[in-house]
């Protein structure tokens, strides 16, 4: 039997998910067992921050004492706290220093209509809160037509200063290739003492000036916010009136949005935007193919949104992305997020049923939690009979000893049901909610599969977040699934995930080359340099150079077009035929009569480093190793119940999942109660525990299909609608894809 390495250290690590409404925790113990648990991530008066409460309840330290850093070894971490600043913006104050005549380029934008519906569009907020247009200019060529103002510059630096800004982003017209004049800027206000300058050809040093832009402020915007929290983490590891040995010093390591581990000494604002997110990518990824499944959609339904993404193989990465009105050109993790969890909340407005976007969050929560919220998604659930108080943790109320409260659950159920006043009961109106949150999640998953070419009925659906189980089947049915898998570990995968993920770093550099062999020279040229920077960074970060894998890619696209594909860098032909491979299958036609340009190189070194010990683990967890969690109460194995599902109710039966192992069948309807969520086996499902321990759903009955009367149904009006605009979606992203430039 491998040995965790944590049992050699005698020291406990922990992989930590921080969410919307709840913070999931999974630890290796110094015996290397994995132990699980969740904690509020909004607790006032309980505790300050859910991750460092979450260790210390491991520990067995109280809330207000010291950690006892000595007992750690690793903490590995993703955190909304980026993401919440960008949404909320509660960023820095930050500055702009751009070429003179280009200061309203930014606000200005691509003109494009976030809402291509809305009557009246409302701009998002700029993160910037003032412009400085400084008297430079570099040419394409590099040829300097204008020198930098340093005098002016100083001085309008300094009145920034002197007014309280203290983050500084600068952006130059062509500074991703000639980046001298930025260089000097950051000097000059380095020197005047802002504690943040982000320039553009260190953050994203790729054409196009308004994505490099964006993404320069964004930068400068988040990552004071950023290093106050990971100072805030890191100083609870290692308290200041403590002086610990070399090795009594916890590692403390962050998600980056691009699905790998960065130091936290080296964490910044534009890694942070997916921080959480990707963990839960890299956790279904590992799990799926471990579990025997080459392809797999992720499905991860949290409290307060639901994320989804594709998995073949490889990691599809986004290189340009928009997040609360800002783009953001770095390499992110290909997820699409919808407004759709646990916590939306449910209202009718007279004639439609409508889930979300707005969510009910940690606090108030649910109004089953106790604390006087809204009717949501997981409230409806409570009302169908597919969550079940009794199998839920005594920690609502004011005392937090309290179990759901399905009573007020089901008063305001009744009461919303005589308001709509069509004939329908409380558990019709809670599964008319349900039917459109399932059509909502089903549409953002064909966001990332059928509208980029993937035919997702030959994939099974990697389930999982807190709410995911309760859903699965009903997610699967919609978009023609036949096979769902369920980790042990399923309601805390993003925490998982953590663990199983690589360091990794990454450097792009924009090339507009031909794609001919007389390129190639440069190609890799740039490739060599930037392959030394990225293995310097991790060897920085502790990783053993043998385990360091490096790899280069060239995103190609035809001449006159805006959409490139990363292609790995081999001789032209070979990369010519995977491009278009690629396109046909993204786009089902070719343009052999264009030119191929080489857009971009991107280099990507991994290293599994000090990650060894955790892929011992994850196969120990799933090779039938205990598991140890908080379970539910005892009693009978099997409980005769029933829960109401598609419009009818159905005898079902309870099984508790810590009594059932490898090789065991529980045919649907049925309920399955897991530490730390519930899935439910709809009709015409069946459940096998498969060799792994892994929960596999099958569907063995045809799906019926459902016949419509002519009659308005507020159900329906709200499906078809969001179906409707969803085509209308896939067909405008279609368009700007494939649209060529006439300039």
């Amino acid at each position: 039997m491998a040995i965790d390495a944590s049992a050699e250290y005698g020291k406990w690590q922990f992989w930590i998910d921080r969410g919307g409404t709840f913070t999931d925790i999974v630890a290796v113990d110094p015996q290397g067992r994995l132990q699980a648990c969740k904690v509020l991530s909004e607790n006032p008066g309980a505790y300050e921050d859910a991750a460092l409460e979450g260790i210390r309840r491991f520990l067995g330290v109280t809330s207000d004492a010291p950690l006892p850093s000595e007992r750690i070894a690793h903490v590995k971490m993703g955190t909304t706290v980026a993401t919440n600043a960008l949404l909320e913006r509660k960023g820095e104050p930050t500055v702009l220093v751009t070429t003179a005549g280009l200061e309203d380029h930014l606000e200005i934008g691509y003109q494009a209509r976030p809402d291509i519906f809305a009557r009246r569009i409302i701009k998002p907020e700029m993160l910037y809160q003032r412009v400085i247009g400084v008297q430079e200019r570099v040419r394409a060529d590099g040829t300097v037509e204008k020198e930098l103002e340093t005098d002016q510059l100083r001085r309008a630096l300094e009145m920034a200063s002197a007014d309280g800004l203290r983050a500084v982003a600068i952006v130059f017209m062509h500074a991703y290739l000639f980046p001298e004049h930025e260089q000097r800027a950051a000097e000059i206000a380095r020197d005047i003492g802002f504690d943040q300058v982000s320039v553009s050809h260190e953050v994203s040093p790729l054409i196009k000036f308004v994505s490099r832009g964006d993404t320069t402020v964004a930068d400068a915007y988040l990552s004071p916010v950023l290093r106050g929290y990971v100072e805030r983490v890191s100083n609870s590891l290692t308290p200041a009136e403590k002086i610990p040995r070399a090795d009594d010093v916890p590692r403390l390591m962050f998600m980056a949005s691009s699905g790998g581990l960065k130091a936290a000494q080296l964490f910044r604002g534009r890694d942070a935007i997916l921080s959480g997110p990707a963990g839960g990518v890299v956790g279904m990824a590992e799990t799926g193919k471990r579990a025997g499944f080459g392809q797999v959609i992720g499905f991860d339904m949290g409290g307060t949104s639901t994320d989804v993404a594709h998995f073949a193989g490889d990691f599809e990465r986004a290189f340009e992305t928009e997040v609360a009105g800002v783009r953001i050109r770095a390499p992110m993790l290909q997820i699409h997020t919808v407004a759709a969890g646990g916590g939306s909340m449910l209202c009718y407005d007279g004639q439609r049923y409508r889930v979300g976007p707005e969510s009910a969050g940690a606090d108030p929560g649910p109004k089953c939690y106790r604390r006087g919220g809204p009717l949501t998604v997981t409230d409806a659930n409570v009302m169908l009979g597919k969550l079940a108080p009794e199998f839920f943790p005594e920690i609502f109320g004011p005392g937090q000893d309290q179990p759901l409260d399905a009573d007020s659950v089901r008063t305001a159920f009744a009461e919303l049901a005589n308001e709509i006043g069509d004939g329908r009961s409380s558990e019709e109106v809670a599964d008319g909610f349900v039917r459109i949150a399932v059509e909502n999640m089903a549409n953002a998953v064909k966001k990332i599969s059928v509208e980029r070419g993937y035919d997702v009925t030959e994939y099974a659906l990697n389930c999982f977040g807190a709410a995911g189980g309760q859903h699965a089947c009903l997610i699967a049915d919609s978009l023609g699934i036949e096979t769902v898998l369920i980790h042990p570990l399923s309601g805390l995968l993003s925490a998982y995930g953590m663990g199983l993920a690589k360091l990794r770093a990454s450097r792009e550099r924009s090339l507009e080359l031909p794609l001919e062999n007389a390129s190639m020279q440069r190609l890799e040229q740039v490739a060599w340099r930037l392959g030394e920077e990225v293995t310097e960074e991790l060897l920085d970060e502790g990783a053993d150079y043998e385990r360091i894998e490096v790899r280069s890619f060239a995103h190609l696209r035809y001449a006159g077009t805006d959409t490139a594909f990363p292609v790995e860098v081999s001789e032209p032909g070979f990369m010519r035929g995977d491009f278009e491979a690629e396109h046909r299958r993204r786009f089902g036609f070719l343009s052999p009569e264009k030119a191929i340009v080489i857009a971009a190189i991107e280099v990507e070194a991994l290293a599994s480093g000090v990650g060894d010990e955790l892929d011992t683990a994850g196969h120990a967890a799933e090779s039938g190793a205990s598991v140890t969690a908080q379970r539910p109460k005892d009693g009978d194995r099997e409980a005769k119940d029933r829960f109401f599902s598609q419009g009818e109710w159905h005898a079902a039966v309870t099984v508790r999942r810590q009594e059932i192992g490898p090789g065991a069948i529980v045919e649907g309807p049925a309920r399955i109660v897991e530490p730390h969520q519930t899935v439910i086996v709809e009709p015409g499902w069946r459940l096998e525990v498969s060799t792994c321990d892994d929960l596999v759903l099958r569907r063995v009955q045809p799906r019926q299909n459902q016949r419509f009367g002519t009659q308005a149904d507020p159900v329906l009006l709200e499906v078809f609608n969001n179906m409707f605009m969803a085509v209308a979606e896939q067909m405008g992203e279609s368009l700007k894809l494939t649209a060529r430039s006439v300039n």
